[in-house]
């Protein structure tokens, strides 16, 4: 039960910013520990995204800014730890066409111009596509569209072989029954939330594929960059989906 609780502290202290301190003394790469860190990610985006709705529902009144308000809120509630892996893998991308070395390029403090703009580009597109699903109600696929990100991101887990030791020791310690029971209950109780939960999902987990082979190909390896790039990528790519379909 202590592992049970840790875990899920770990959790949202590693994938959020909300407040959840762990204790020093506390052994976090014990098996049983990130196995539930991980498989309680989806309930971390969950939680991030009734926060961000509970915030909207202040704000709605401003309309458009209200919703924009919302969105950035969204992403301070995860530290923009996802938002910053795409400023660093364009920026070792564009400095492996230069011959540079990706991977010491990838762990600098700094970041190139390159780096900043598909950032900067991807962050308007992004909060641009929130505001757009709050100012036309389309909250609950909001919700379901954060839960299914990170879904995606636990398939890919599975799918890579990475060049981190922390990374390893999560695949490793992911329990492969309880993933495929926490689909099962997902998709089950999604389904509730929003008709098209299943489609999203299945959306999710091609686009979540095909955005980490890409990056993972362009690097020459995958690691945490690769994944959290990828969660952001999924996200957008479902945000712009709903309104293609859902506003036409």
């Amino acid at each position: 039960m202590k592992d049970f609780y840790l875990g899920i502290k770990f959790s949202f202290s590693y994938f959020s910013t909300l407040p959840a301190q762990m204790n020093q003394n506390s052994d976090l790469l014990k098996k049983e520990i990130l196995n539930i860190m991980l498989l309680f990610l989806p309930m971390v985006g969950y939680v991030l995204g009734l926060g961000t709705i509970l915030v909207f529902s202040f704000f709605s009144h401003l309309e458009w800014f209200g919703a924009l308000i919302s969105a950035v809120v969204y992403m301070l509630f995860y530290g923009f730890i996802h938002t910053k892996a795409i400023i660093n893998i364009f920026d070792a991308i564009y400095a492996k066409n230069l011959g540079k070395d990706v991977y010491k390029v990838i762990k600098e403090p700094t970041v190139g111009a390159i780096g900043v703009l598909y950032g900067v580009s991807f962050l308007l597109l992004k909060v641009a596509a929130i505001t757009m699903l709050f100012t036309h109600n389309l909250l609950t696929e909001f919700l379901a569209i954060v839960i299914i990100s990170r879904l995606s991101l636990l398939s890919l887990i599975v799918l890579h072989d990475f060049n981190s030791l922390f990374l390893t020791q999560l695949k490793e310690s992911l329990d492969l029954w309880f993933l495929m029971m926490l689909f099962i209950v997902a998709t089950i109780m999604g389904s509730f939330l929003i008709s098209c939960f299943t489609l999203l999902l299945l959306v999710g987990l091609i686009s979540g594929f095909l955005i980490s082979i890409m990056l993972a190909k362009k690097l020459g390896f995958a690691n945490g960059d690769v994944l959290s790039a990828t969660l952001e990528g999924v996200e957008l790519t479902l945000f712009i989906f709903i309104i293609f379909f859902r506003m036409n």
